[in-house]
């Protein structure tokens, strides 16, 4: 059954100007933090070589979906932002999102916990990172309204403590 609506959920993106794997590392560039946007972090994320995930950011960097930057504190690290046409990009719904919507709040909470189970299941089967939310993570603090990283020893960004992050390690 997963399978079959990956498959589907894929020949949707083939509509569109993006690739499925285009796609994807859109949508995780969106949702990742300032510290996890690196050519590395997306090909974990996407559990793909750095070859093919560095292909796949020139192809949205060349769409105009995201800009290339130098790594903060690292100028010869990459890192990529995505522009407003990305961003506008992403807004857009999917069917997968309209058959999400049209599911009732107790089989959708069943359905995340149950799909939840299987990723960590898969993670740790095969050694890959969980990239978790920040606000989850053992490392992250609020202190008077102040997140900060303390595995990084970085204040964060209000936004940030929503966002995927690399580093993340279960409370």
């Amino acid at each position: 059954m997963l399978d079959r609506l990956l498959r589907l959920h894929a020949s949707e993106d083939w509509s569109e100007p993006l690739n499925p794997a285009q796609s994807s590392a859109l949508n995780y560039l969106v949702r990742a933090n300032r510290f996890s946007r690196s050519p590395s972090n997306v090909a974990d994320y996407l559990c793909t070589t750095r070859g093919t995930a560095s292909q796949t950011l020139k192809a949205l960097e060349k769409k105009g979906f995201i800009e290339k930057a130098s790594a903060a504190g690292d100028k010869r690290s990459l890192s990529y932002n995505v522009t407003k046409m990305g961003l506008l990009f992403v807004q857009k719904t999917s069917t997968l999102d309209d058959s999400l919507n049209q599911i009732d709040d107790a089989t959708k909470s069943s359905l995340e916990t149950g799909l939840t189970d299987l990723i960590r299941h898969q993670l740790t089967a095969r050694n890959f990172k969980s990239f978790g939310i920040c606000n989850t993570c053992k490392h992250h603090r609020v202190d008077a309204g102040q997140r900060t990283c303390q595995l990084l020893q970085v204040p964060l960004k209000s936004d940030e403590g929503n966002q995927l992050c690399h580093e993340h390690s279960a409370r």
